[in-house]
């Protein structure tokens, strides 16, 4: 069955297009933490010692001037499509718009921890994120690290939830 594998918002005013972006389309790694999971998994599960390179973080000067000569690009840019491919062949987007970027920063890890918290919501045995190296990504079946198990949606937000699906659906009345 399809499950919720992934939570995450933005911080930038619109942004929320070009974010999608970087997970699915753009091939950098080190531009999404969802990417670099998913190829770790990848990697992991293949015990690839590419690994290692994999985990090194390019995006400052520094870095590149210090690492560059470490790394085999040939081999990072075919992990990159394999991401790429992963990525488009088992995963659908639902965005809830929340406009206000207090609130969205205040229902992602309410959010997080609700998945995560949730007995019915395991993965299956077969699923890639029980191949990361990141204990928390194949204990919690989410490919995040961050803001799990901590406090859970209200039932108040829940509600505002609902309502916010609602409104974007253009359904009148509320969700009960």
């Amino acid at each position: 069955m399809d499950r919720i594998v992934r939570i995450g918002t933005h911080t930038g005013k619109n942004q929320l297009r070009s974010r999608l972006k970087q997970h699915s389309i753009n091939e950098n790694k080190d531009r999404s933490i969802f990417r670099k999971n998913i190829g770790r998994a990848l990697l992991n599960r293949d015990k690839d010692p590419f690994l290692e390179q994999w985990e090194i973080d390019l995006t400052s000067k520094k870095a590149k001037e210090k690492y560059s000569a470490l790394i085999d690009f040939e081999k990072q840019k075919e992990i990159e499509k394999s991401v790429s491919q992963y990525i488009q062949a088992n995963f659908s987007f639902v965005v809830i718009e929340v406009e206000a970027q207090e609130k969205r920063l205040e229902l992602e890890p309410k959010i997080i921890s609700t998945i995560s918290l949730c007995e019915e919501c395991s993965p299956s045995s077969d699923w890639l994120g029980l191949f990361s190296p990141k204990e928390k990504i194949n204990k919690s079946g989410l490919w995040l690290v961050n803001e799990l198990f901590k406090e859970p949606l209200s039932d108040e937000d829940m509600q505002q939830i609902k309502n916010l699906v609602t409104q974007a659906a253009g359904i009148n009345g509320f969700l009960e």
